[in-house]
């Protein structure tokens, strides 16, 4: 190593200084470098690093702006110190510039005092007595500075209690006469301070127990005294915040006093606590901690009896008890609220309390929760609730009494009483309090609060009265304050009552013969409803621990308990809700099971059956939420279950009794309708299984009583419970019925009268209710019987006394009674007895007044249907659709009108699903059952078939889906059940009807049609309209819904089916037409298969089978009919189904065209024009000019192109085109001549010469004369725009042969495109677009139409970007795609294109060489094409035109590889030339295509020019370019490849002398730039043959951005040069001296580090000698000029990175000399004004 003495020689205090002096930097970066540059110096030299900060500090904030840096500095330095570098007399002046400064200012809470404060907290660690004796100076000064000393001796007390603490009586003697005249806003500083120095007395006593006591009876007196001031006058202040610090201090003061002063203090100091409680909680808090302090001491003393009797005690608890309400979710502080930490702190002064007068404060609560006030009752609760088990032996004898006390509580109606009484009955319970009827009554409480209902919670929760609650409390003082307590909402009670009970029941053992069997009884009553499910999971766990027999003998020696059959009836009602909370079901059936043996022999073996298929339907909730019809299916279990629980009961008598039970629960479910529902169906089927008449009698009067028919779900249930009564008592039920409505009572006067009154309901709802009856006891009546009484309701006229209803539930449930009737009838039927429904028309007309339609509908109203007018249609179609099944035949009056009424349906919107879906079914039953029931003979029912179709045909083609869908399955079930009938005569309803409407159907078709020949049974062919039907289904069978696509192609197959079943005219077709028909036919049939079993299979290949099979089926004149029809089809508003509609025509045309006339194609052509005008969509438009191409192409191609040609030129010459709306249609006829062989050709030649000529023209405006008297001169403006327009049209023709033609031309279309680009885009420059925008959908066309999808994203990105450089590339990645696509295509483009560069308009030179700088990479083929293009391309690297000079240098360095060789030197000649072009995007080009060439290029061609290079890219590395430094740093890299042979040493000079600038760079502000340079270090590595500097290249911290890696990446590398170039370092200082002053500020923060690094690792004596003192006067210069604050900050790190090295250790014991002499004084603050004036 060098010798050390350099290191004294250093400017050591003055760089000091300098650091000292940038604390004061207006960049925090600068001064937070700063401040750790001096942090870390002052652990090496504390002393130098003091006396800097002492120069500067002795001029005060006013002269330095950043103090509290400098003390921070000073506090580290001094806490740096040796015990033996402690200087007391310099100690002492800094304390005192410490202390000048706090007293400096009155403000308390400055950065710079808390500083300073530090600072005098350091010197008291290792001179407390100096610091404290220069506090005590200045606590007898000016009134302000005691504030500031009182602070910093707070302050030492917390930091160095074990050292305060012996000094206590010092610090005691000098404050205690100084409290007398302390201001108030004063007073909690100094209180704080006394709460610090009682906490550091007890961290002293802790650690040093052994130690002798700290207080002496001077400093008892002085405690006392302090206390005795602070208590009589502060704690008295007016000020609030002096009241708490003293109250805080007091806490911590309490436990060092004697008992004597305490004991005389306590009727003060109490209630100077008390009073805190008045305000917010986390004064409460500081309040309680200070009085659970003054309680120990009081109360715990181990020196002599408790210091407050228990009476003093009681005003403390009845302040405490109310704050334990306190809401806890205010602050958080530690993870906890405030609030939270309030009430353990409370309940930790009650145990104190407790602890000494354990039965006086179980007295106190007591009485408290004896009182009215709700605040104290639940505080009382709460801390019974903690000491109940902390307290168990004090009070075991107290039980009885709290077990009263509690009773008394159980009707308190407060929410927070009750949680809190909820969760003490826990706890009682856990210490065998609860026994006998109080632990009964208890039990029943938290049932009560289980029984909560989600309504109820809903109900409480919507009330603003009890969102939350304000309760008042009186303190000490008698004053009112108002406590807001959190509010408990009912939700949280139940929660805490079925946790309590479940605990109650799972982990107390105790508890057991308490709850059983009295949990039996909490089932039955109506209050605790909502409570069931808890109660039966604890009935459950009860059970499971018990034997049967001990269950029965408990159970019937309580005779208060419920009898089994009162069990049943209430807990099988209580089975209603499936989704119920808790799991009730499961609960309510694992129940069952285990109370099985109280019930009859048989049941539980019925059970073990039944119960777990019940319990397995319910299991899973989400599933049971997706199905609509789980509740009725479930009601039907529980029906069933209990039907067969009463086959296998043997017992009358307990069958009675059960019954009894049931019609006794009615008052449990007065306000339930849904249980009482399903009630009346229990009492409804055990009434079915009953003989005695007058019993069954009185139950259904009963029933009837006791039903609230106002309510829908209430009277059904009802309802229902009749119909199954009425299964075995249909007469009793009747006479029952016949009484209730003649008694109603409503006579013509009473009616009218209603009108004018709201008190229509009640008329209503009975009416609803009898029709209900009615209904279901025709429903469920014998079949035997039901006819005459049938025929007396509905001969009579009593249905129609039940019309006169106004509310939609009314009507629904009168039509549901009609549909029930005729169910009625159709069951009947099925058993034998067949009878017709009378007056079925007349009960028509009734649903149809019932459900609000009637002749004047027109529709329009039907999407603005409420919910309830839904429900009320979807039922009168369905009973439409029963009474339309039954017998007599329906009329063409009531059937026309039934039609009208429901046929709008289609319509609806497609929400609430669950209402319109069943409606939409209902409707299509409905329809399907007027077309089988309708029509004398198959003529007359087809056209009632074709009559539905055609109406149904605006819903087919409408824009809304669910609509077509709707429609469409219509279509399709009506077309079911009419091939049926063309197949057998009759037939069924099919899947979207009942069974009792199918069945009933059958019946009917096979009466009215078995006997009649076919003949007259069947319609002929002809009647079926196909070719119309046809194009109206075919459209949806390309629909992109893929239900409606397979109902469509099933609708087709349909038709064609029914049609090769009918006659067919005669002479229409021949055995090959048939054979042909019916392989069609099964083609199709094998289509819809493959769609019904695979969604996924393509749609197109679906479709087209779909069409030829149609095609094929159709027969002539069918055909003509169906492209006739075209015009609809392919307008239709779905576009998919318009381009399918056109693919059919297409299809039809392509294999049947020859069997059209002239006629029929005239008609065509006029139907498909038609669709053009009327379709806007320009896709759709030219698939119809398609279909006419494939027209003409087919048939009579003359009549076509007349027709279009004409079009074309009537349009160009009188319209504008570009203005037409959607486009003119007449445009895209050009693509159904690209697909004609003879025109395309034709026109393609055509459309050439005219792209020359107009290049010609305008290239050349000299020779536009000598084409004048040309025809193709003589262009107008439309032609030429109808030119442009037909190229377009004619390279997106897509067809074989037009592309063919473009093939055949494709080097002479492709080179005049390019080259009309450059001019183009020379016109775009200057503003004249269009023609730019022409030629580009032209090439766009061209690229379509020779395939070449790849050029085509070229040009939409690209293509109309004006920019030089971007139409350029343009060029060069069309010639990219050519070359990939068209390689034989190259040789003719580049002998066109070369010639191009010698044309004297530049655009189209730089055209010419973006393409040819392109296809030189594909020339390697032809060897003579490769050396023209080489020769030209050098031959032009001096053109004017910078671009195509740089263009032809990137082509030549693009040359093949196999030719690169041959080439070399001229191609890196001309690079050498360009790399110092004067135009620096020629340069770049020149890097780029260098390192693009270094890539493939031989060392033998290198080797001449490799210094030339290297120097060369070394100038261009600090070009300002990022871009440019980037590659000219990677084209260094790629260099070192080439650094070998005879070439090495000179090239590892230049690698020698470019590395400095290469690390600088790696921190670059430009990424490109630091990813060149590391590329480039790494690619060095081997030429410097050091192994741990390429370990080093790899680490994470080369590759990061962050300025912190970087740096420790600059010291490692530094390392590794110092260690292995030794004598480059020189050279490298050098260079990083002079990057100083670089144009970028991080590459002079980055020299700055990077060289200080090396001055601070290097121990060469040639490193340190010359560069060390100039690199310091730099950086003390940087830091002062340099405006940026990186540069600033980087210097005050290297500073103090240079003084922390330990080749320069000598400097450590400088220091600045700190003799008090004035010229020392003025020359140290000249260095630092001089320092500071460089800065500002």
């Amino acid at each position: 190593m060098a010798s050390s003495s350099y290191g004294s020689t250093l400017p050591a205090p003055e760089a000091v200084q300098v650091l000292v002096s940038s604390l004061a930097d207006e960049s925090s970066v600068v001064r937070e470098a700063s401040a750790a540059a001096l942090k870390d110096i002052a652990a090496l030299n504390p002393l130098l690093v003091l006396d800097c900060c002492y120069a500067v500090s002795r001029g005060g904030r006013r002269r330095f702006g950043n103090m509290a840096g400098v003390f921070q500095v000073m506090a580290i330095a001094i806490r740096a110190l040796d015990n033996k570098d402690i200087d007391p007399p310099f100690m002492a002046k800094l304390t005192k510039i410490a202390t000048a400064e706090m007293i400096s200012s009155k403000e308390l809470n400055a950065d710079w005092q808390k500083a300073a404060s530090g600072l005098l907290v350091s010197i008291g660690s290792h001179l407390p007595d100096l610091m404290l004796e220069e506090i005590f100076l200045h606590l007898s000064g000016p009134n302000s500075a005691l504030p500031a000393m009182v602070q910093i001796l707070a302050d030492f007390a917390s930091a160095e209690a074990l050292q305060f603490a012996p000094r206590l009586k010092g610090v005691l003697s000098r404050v205690l006469p100084l409290l007398g005249n302390v201001r108030v806003a004063q007073q909690p500083i100094f209180a704080n301070a006394f709460k610090c120095w009682c906490q550091a007395v007890w961290q002293y006593i802790g650690d040093f127990p052994d130690h002798p006591p700290l207080l002496d009876s001077n400093v008892m007196s002085f405690l006392n005294s302090a206390f005795e001031l602070i208590l009589r006058v502060w704690a008295n202040s007016r000020d609030l915040k002096v009241r708490v610090s003293t109250v805080d201090a007091v806490g911590q003061m309490v436990g060092l006093l004697t008992r004597s002063q305490l004991k005389a203090a306590l009727p003060r100091l109490v209630p100077t606590i008390l009073e805190l409680y008045k305000k917010d909680q986390d004064i409460a808090f500081l309040a309680t901690c200070s009085l659970h302090n003054l309680l120990n001491a009081s109360l715990l003393s181990e020196t002599g009896p408790p210091l407050l009797d228990f009476e003093e005690v009681t005003i403390i608890l009845s302040t405490l008890l109310p704050v334990v309400c306190i809401s806890n979710d205010n602050n958080e502080h530690s993870n906890f609220s405030v609030g939270i930490k309030t009430y353990n702190k409370v309940q930790h002064c009650f145990l104190t309390v407790g602890v000494v007068y354990a039965e006086d404060l179980f007295m106190f609560l007591l009485n408290k929760c004896r009182l009215k006030e709700e605040t104290l009752i639940i505080g009382a609760l709460s801390v019974l609730k903690h000491l109940v088990p902390r307290l168990s032996e004090a009070w075991h004898g107290k039980r009885p009494l709290l077990v009263e006390a509690v009773k008394l509580l159980l009707d308190e109606q407060n929410l927070g009483v009750r949680k809190a009484l909820s969760e003490l009955i826990v706890v009682m319970a856990s210490h065998c309090y609860l026994i006998g009827p109080s632990g009964e009554l208890f039990v029943e409480y938290l049932v009560r609060h289980c029984a909560i209902s989600d309504q109820e919670l809903k109900n409480i929760m919507g009330s603003k009265e009890v969102s939350r609650s304000t309760v008042a409390f009186h303190t000490l003082q008698y004053k009112r304050l108002e406590v807001k307590i959190g509010a408990v909402c009912p939700l949280e009670l139940r929660e805490t009552c079925e946790k309590g009970l479940l605990l109650l029941t799972i982990t107390i053992p105790e508890m057991e013969h308490i709850l059983w069997p009295f949990l039996l009884k909490m089932i039955i009553p109506r209050m605790y409803t909502a409570a069931a499910a808890t109660v039966c999971r604890c009935i459950s766990e009860l059970c499971r621990h018990r034997s049967s027999n001990s269950m029965l003998t408990e159970c019937r020696a309580r005779p208060d308990s419920p009898n089994p059959e009162e069990l049943l009836a209430r807990l099988v009602v209580l089975l209603h809700d499936p989704l119920a909370r808790e799991q009730l079901p499961t609960q309510i059936l694992t129940v069952l099971c285990y109370l099985a043996p109280l019930f009859p022999m048989n049941i539980a073996l019925l059970w073990q059956d039944e119960i777990p298929k019940m319990k397995a339907y319910v299991s899973d909730a989400e599933d049971l939420k997706q199905d609509p019809s789980c509740q009725e299916t479930w009601d039907n279990m529980i029906i069933h279950f209990l039907a067969e629980t009463l086959d296998v009961v043997q017992d009358t008598e307990w069958v009675i009794s059960l019954g009894n039970a049931f019609s006794n629960h009615y008052e449990l479910y007065i306000s339930d309708d849904e249980h009482s529902a399903l009630l009346h169906r229990c009492l409804g089927i055990l009434l079915q299984k009953v003989d005695d008449r007058a019993y069954v009698r009185d139950k259904i009067d009963w029933m009837y009583k006791q039903a609230n028919i106002a309510v829908p779900t209430n009277r059904l249930g009802l309802a229902k419970g009749m119909g199954l009564v009425a299964a075995s008592h249909l007469d009793t039920v009747l006479e029952k019925l016949k009484y209730i409505l003649d008694n109603v009572g409503l006579n013509f006067l009473q009616r009218l009268l209603s009108f004018f009154s709201d008190k229509v309901e009640d008329a209503d709802d009975i009416h609803a209710a009898l029709a209900l009856m009615y209904g279901y006891a025709a429903r469920y009546a014998p079949s035997t019987v039901i006819e005459a009484r049938i025929e007396a309701l509905v001969g009579t006229n009593m249905l129609s006394r039940l019309l006169h209803v106004r509310h939609h539930t009314a009507k629904q449930a009168v039509i549901t009674a009609i549909d029930l009737l005729g169910q009625g009838v159709i069951n009947a039927a099925e058993n034998g007895v067949s009878f017709p429904l009378k007056r079925r028309d007349q009960l028509l007309d009734y649903i149809l007044t019932l459900m609000g339609r009637d002749d004047d509908d027109d529709g329009d109203g039907y999407a603005d249907s409420n919910f309830e007018v839904l429900r009320t249609q979807s039922l009168a179609l369905s009973a439409c659709t029963t009474l339309i099944s039954v017998e007599p035949k329906l009329t063409i009056e009531t059937r026309n009108l039934v039609m009208k009424a429901m046929l709008g349906f289609f319509g609806l919107p497609n929400d609430p699903s669950d209402i319109i879906d069943p409606l939409i079914n209902n409707l299509i039953t409905l329809l399907c059952a007027i077309l089988l029931t309708s029509g004398e003979d198959g003529r007359s029912r087809v056209e009632q078939l074709l009559h539905i179709l055609r109406q149904i045909d605006q819903y087919i083609s409408s824009s809304v889906e669910h609509q077509r869908r709707r429609a469409c399955i219509a279509v399709y079930e009506m077309l079911l059940k009419f091939r049926i009938l063309c197949s057998s005569g009759y037939s069924g309803l099919g899947s979207h009807g009942s069974s009792i409407h199918s069945k009933q159907i059958d019946r009917m078709l096979h009466g009215s049609f078995s006997n009649l020949p076919s003949a007259f049974v069947l319609p002929s062919r002809d009647s079926l309209c196909l070719g119309e039907r046809v194009m109206v289904y075919l459209p949806r069978c390309a629909d992109f819904n893929s239900e409606i696509r397979k109902i469509s192609a099933q609708i087709i197959d349909l038709f064609f089916s029914i049609s090769l079943s009918l006659p067919r005219p005669a002479g229409s077709a021949t055995s090959i037409d048939i054979e042909m028909s019916y392989g069609a036919l099964s083609s199709l049939e094998d289509v819809i298969a493959i769609l019904k079993s695979d969604a996924s299979i393509d749609q197109s290949e679906v479709f087209n089978r779909v069409v030829s099979s149609v095609c094929t089926l159709l027969m002539k004149d069918e055909l003509v009919m169906t492209l006739h029809g075209c015009t609809t089809a392919i307008c239709d508003k779905i576009k998919q189904s318009a381009e399918g509609a056109i693919q059919a025509v297409i299809e039809f045309v392509t294999k049947r065209g020859n069997e059209l006339n002239e006629t029929d194609v005239s008609r065509t052509t006029q139907s498909l024009l038609s669709a053009t005008v009327l379709v806007p969509d320009k896709h759709i438009r030219q698939e119809i000019l398609g279909a006419i191409s494939c027209l003409a192409e087919n048939t009579n191609a003359k009549v076509v192109f007349n027709e279009l040609l004409a079009a074309a030129g009537r349009d160009i010459v009188t319209k504008d085109i570009s203005r037409l709306r959607g486009g003119w249609p007449i445009q895209d006829v050009f693509y159904a001549f690209s697909q004609h062989t003879v025109l395309s050709v034709l026109f393609l030649d055509h459309l050439v010469s005219v792209l020359n000529q107009t290049l010609i023209l305008k290239g050349d405006s000299e020779r536009r004369d000598q084409f004048s008297h040309s025809s193709e001169s003589l262009i107008e403006h439309e032609v030429l725009q109808a030119a442009v327009l037909a190229l377009t049209a004619m390279f997106r023709g897509g067809g074989k042969i037009g592309k063919k033609a473009v093939e055949q031309s494709y080097a002479a279309v492709l080179s005049a495109l390019t080259l009309q680009l450059g001019s183009c885009h020379g016109l775009a420059a200057s503003g004249r677009q269009e023609p730019l925008r022409s030629l580009l959908t032209a090439f766009q066309a061209f690229c379509d139409c020779v395939g070449d999808l790849e050029m085509g994203k070229i040009l939409v990105r690209d293509g109309e970007q004006r920019e030089n450089e971007r139409w350029i590339n343009l060029i060069g990645d069309l010639a990219a795609c050519i070359s990939i696509k068209r390689p034989k295509e190259i040789p003719t483009i580049c002998m066109i294109l070369t010639r191009a560069l010698t044309q004297h308009q530049k655009l189209q030179r730089e055209a010419a060489a973006a393409a040819l700088s392109e296809f030189v990479r594909y020339s390697d083929g032809v060897g003579s094409m490769l050396e023209q293009i080489v020769e030209a391309m050098c031959r032009h690297v001096s053109d004017e035109s910078p671009t195509v000079r740089r263009l032809c240098l990137r082509g030549l360095v693009q040359i093949p590889s196999i030719h690169i060789l041959q080439y070399a030197t001229q191609v890196l000649g001309v690079i050498v030339a360009l790399l110092e072009d004067p135009v620096e995007s020629v340069q770049l080009t020149a890097v780029l295509c260098l390192l693009t060439f270094l890539e493939s290029s031989p060392k033998d061609a290198v080797d001449p020019v490799l210094l030339n290079l290297s120097v060369r890219l070394r100038n261009l590395q600090i070009s300002m370019n990022g871009k440019m430094r980037a590659n000219a740093f990677a084209a260094f890299g790629a260099l070192c490849d080439y650094g070998i042979g005879a070439q090495r040493e000179p090239f590892i000079e230049q690698m020698h002398a470019t590395l400095p600038r290469l690390i600088l760079h790696v921190h670059d502000d430009d990424f490109s730039v630091q990813q060149a340079c590391r590329y480039t270090l790494k690619q060095m590595v081997p030429l410097m043959e050091v192994e741990s500097m390429s370990a080093l290249f790899s680490t994470n911290y080369f590759n990061s951005d962050h300025r912190s890696d970087y740096e420790d990446f600059v010291r490692d590398i530094t390392r590794q040069i110092c260690q292995n170039f030794p004598s480059r370092t020189d050279a490298y200082m050098t260079s990083l001296i002079q990057a100083f002053d670089a144009p970028w500020p991080i590459i002079q923060a980055n020299a700055i580090y990077f060289s200080c690094s090396m001055l601070s690792l290097s121990d060469d004596q040639r490193i340190l000698a010359p560069f060390c003192t100039q690199v310091f006067g730099m950086l003390i210069g940087k830091m002062s000029r340099s405006p940026d604050a990186v540069v600033r900050a980087t210097c005050s790190s290297a500073l103090g990175m240079l003084l922390k090295c330990s080749n320069l250790i000598s400097w450590r014991a400088s220091q600045l000399d700190r003799i008090d002499s004035v010229q020392r004084g003025q020359d140290s603050e000249l260095i630092i004004k001089s320092q500071l004036d460089r800065i500002e």
